[in-house]
C-alpha cells in the first residue's frame, strides 16, 4: 500500500520546491490533483489509498539554466530559446492553480545592507493576518467555507461578486486570454484577501487590479 508522500506530510503547512524547473514535469503535474481537491489518490494493484493534502505551494526559479539572467548585464549566455525551454518545464496548466506569480528582481548592495531597517516585525504582519482571517470567518459564518481559499468559483462570481465596475481589467484579461477561468476565480479570492487586509467589506477596483498583477505581471 502507497504511503504518504511530501505532499500529505505538507497537510496544513508549505510544501516549498526550490529549483522547480529542475524537479521531472511529472512530479510537478502530479501536484495538480491535491492544489485542486485537497487530497491525493493512488491506485494500486492492492487496493486505492487516499490522503489529505492541503498546502500551501511555493515554486521558485530562476529566470534560466544558469541562474544568471538577471544578474549583471552580460553574465547569462543562455539564448532567449534556452530561456524559454527552461522555464517550459513548469507547465501552463500547473502555473494556472498558482495564484501569485511574481517576479523577484536581484536585491542590491544598499538594500541588503539596509534590509533590517525596512522590514516589519514578524508579530506585527501576524497580527494584521489575524483580523484579515477574522473578517473573512465573520463573512463566510453560515456557510460551508471558513477561509477565502475554500470558497468556489460560483459563489465568488455570484454571492461574493465584487462591483461590475471593478472587474472590468480582469473582463479584459479574460477576454485576450491572459487569464482564464480558473484563474479569474484565483484572482478573485486574492482580491478579497486584499480587502479583508485592507477592512473593506468588498473588494474595490484596486483590490482586483492589484490581485491581476500579482497574477499576471501586467499592470491594469
Amino acid at each position: 500500500m502507497a504511503r504518504p508522500g511530501v505532499a500529505s506530510l505538507a497537510h496544513h503547512g508549505v510544501l516549498f520546491l526550490d529549483e522547480a524547473p529542475e524537479f521531472a514535469s511529472g512530479v510537478l503535474d502530479a501536484l495538480r490533483q491535491p492544489l485542486e481537491s485537497g487530497h491525493v489518490t493512488i491506485a494500486r494493484s492492492g487496493g486505492m489509498a487516499c490522503y489529505p493534502a492541503q498546502f500551501l505551494l511555493v515554486l521558485a526559479a530562476n529566470p534560466c539554466g544558469c541562474a544568471t539572467a538577471s544578474a549583471a548585464a552580460g553574465s547569462c549566455t543562455c539564448s532567449p530559446l534556452v530561456r524559454r525551454r527552461y522555464l517550459a518545464r513548469i507547465s501552463g496548466p500547473l502555473l494556472d492553480r498558482v495564484d501569485l506569480q511574481v517576479r523577484m528582481d536581484p536585491v542590491s548592495r544598499s538594500e541588503l545592507l539596509a534590509d533590517g531597517r525596512n522590514v516589519e516585525h514578524t508579530a506585527t504582519v501576524a497580527a494584521r493576518v489575524q483580523l484579515a482571517r477574522s473578517r473573512a470567518a465573520e463573512r463566510l459564518a453560515g456557510s460551508p467555507w471558513r477561509t477565502n481559499r475554500d470558497v468556489p468559483g460560483r459563489e465568488l462570481r455570484g454571492r461574493w461578486a465584487p462591483a461590475r465596475t471593478a472587474l472590468v481589467a480582469a473582463e479584459r484579461a479574460l477576454d485576450a486570454g491572459r487569464l482564464s477561468a480558473r484563474g479569474l476565480d484565483r484572482v478573485l479570492r486574492v482580491a478579497w484577501t486584499l480587502a479583508d487586509l485592507a477592512d473593506r467589506s468588498r473588494p474595490t477596483v484596486d483590490e482586483v487590479d492589484e490581485a491581476l498583477y500579482l497574477r499576471t505581471g501586467v499592470a491594469a
